[in-house]
This record gives C-alpha cells, sequence and structure tokens, in this order.
C-alpha cells in the first residue's frame, strides 16, 4: 500500500510486489514447497473465476436494466419530487442502496449519474462532498443482498452461505450508514483536505 500511496506503483503493481513478497516470505520460513504453490494458484484460480462469473452476470444485468431505462427513470423520479437537501441525500442514498440489490457500483454511477448530477448541483451540494458521499453509499450497496459484489465474493473465500455472510456484514453496513450521517453533520470532513490542497 505503501507504493501505492507514494505514487511510485499502480495497484496492480503493488499486487504484483505483495505476490513476490508473500513466496520470499514462505521461501524463508521453510513453507514454500511445490504443494502449497499449487495449491495457492488453484484457489486464486477458483476465487478469480468465480469473480469473473459474477461480474459477466451483472455485466449482463446491467445492458437489461440499461436497455429498459429503469435506474434513469427511478432517477428521474428522485430529481422530480423537490426535495429538502438532507431528504434529497436520505432519499438518493435509500435510491442507491436499493439499485446495489441488483446492479454492481460502477453500473449504478454511470446509468444514474447523468439525471441525478444536475439535481445534486442545483439542490447545492460541494462536488467533492456528493463523490465521498457517492462512494460510501456504493459501498452500502455492494453488501446488500441478493446481489451484492462483496458479499460473493466472501462467500467464496469463507464457503459461508450467503444469508450467514449477508448477517455478519450488516455490522459494518451499520457503521457506513453512522459514516453517512457523519458526512451530513460534519462536511468539512470531506472537503477540509481538498480545500488546503
Amino acid at each position: 500500500l505503501g507504493s501505492i500511496y507514494a505514487g511510485i506503483a499502480t495497484a496492480t503493481e503493488a499486487a504484483a510486489v505483495g505476490v513476490v513478497g508473500s513466496l520470499i516470505l514462505s521461501g524463508a520460513q521453510g513453507s514454500l514447497n511445490w504443494a502449497t504453490f499449487k495449491e495457492s494458484l488453484l484457489g486464486a484460480t477458483r476465487l478469480y473465476c468465480m469473480i469473473g462469473l459474477i461480474l459477466s452476470g451483472a455485466a449482463f444485468l446491467t445492458l437489461a436494466m440499461g436497455y429498459i431505462g429503469l435506474p434513469r427513470h427511478l432517477a428521474e423520479w428522485v430529481a422530480s419530487l423537490g426535495l429538502t437537501p438532507f431528504w434529497l441525500m436520505v432519499a438518493l442514498a435509500i435510491f442507491y442502496i436499493l439499485l446495489g440489490c441488483f446492479l454492481d457500483g460502477i453500473s449504478m454511477v454511470v446509468l444514474t449519474m447523468g439525471v441525478i448530477l444536475p439535481t445534486v448541483q442545483a439542490a447545492g451540494f460541494d462536488l467533492i462532498w456528493f463523490g465521498i458521499f457517492l462512494v460510501i453509499v456504493v459501498e452500502m450497496a455492494q453488501i446488500t443482498p441478493p446481489v451484492g459484489f462483496n458479499l460473493f465474493v466472501l462467500q467464496g473465500m469463507t464457503g459461508r452461505e450467503i444469508s450467514w455472510i449477508a448477517k455478519v456484514t450488516m455490522p459494518f453496513f451499520l457503521l457506513m450508514c453512522a459514516a453517512v450521517l457523519l458526512l451530513w453533520l460534519f462536511p468539512g470532513i470531506a472537503t477540509w483536505l481538498p480545500g488546503h490542497m
């Protein structure tokens, strides 16, 4: 992570360095042999194949949703309600959490931002603040069943049932709700650092 924060490496390059580092560390500890290396490769392959299948299914669902225009119509409906800034924020949080039940994070943002952004600007929200708010809410949406992408990743890693994973991720969901509330009460949390750059 230090190489990413320092601007030395991209996330992919840092991941490759992490793999090499873990190989060196396991070799130094004497736990690296052909069997453990092969088991690690197979585990990583299974995990990434599962993620690939989830992404392809999400892409198909996104295509269908985009074709019928559901996210755009819902975004237009939220924009037409004429809400106060606080209730607009609440409505957008609920809107994105519900969308997260069916779409992946990037698709939610891409399919709705053209309609939502003018409404947000008209309500007087700082765009940097709104970007931070959106990232937190989209991450909340990623742990909402039935299609919460992160739930499936955790299921593949742990082998547990999706209902159990959804239950144990609920405290994190509530913490992110508290983070959104803090962001509303103290908007300087999101705007202080960019304002000093």
